[in-house]
């Protein structure tokens, strides 16, 4: 399993708003592809202005495999719902998730 690990910056009178539109736009359009294992969000009593957003993929290829054409309208949508809000992703990371047999 692959993990897309983002981290957005918004206001934080925003940050409710942004949650429901990504997920209203950006999730329902990742569901569509195979690999999608699903997504959480994960927020901070101690940092309002701050979301964390975790994808699961099933393999690195299927998560890549998305074309650009397709994330590039799917932000253009999302940017456009949140014109009067503000946000920015400063942070991205990708990460395997390993397992190991019990001992």
């Amino acid at each position: 399993m692959v993990i897309e690990w983002l981290k957005f910056e918004v206001s934080p009178e925003s940050r409710d708003i942004f949650i429901q539109l990504d997920n209203e736009i950006w999730t329902s359009v990742l569901a569509q592809f195979p690999g999608f294992l699903g997504k959480e969000v994960w927020i901070s009593p101690d940092k309002p202005q701050e979301i964390i957003l975790v994808i699961r993929w099933q393999t690195r290829e299927q998560w890549k495999r998305i074309p650009f054409d397709i994330l590039e309208a799917t932000e253009q949508k999302m940017a456009k719902r949140m014109q009067n809000h503000f946000y920015e992703m400063t942070e991205s990371k990708e990460y395997q998730v390993r397992k190991f047999p019990n001992y």
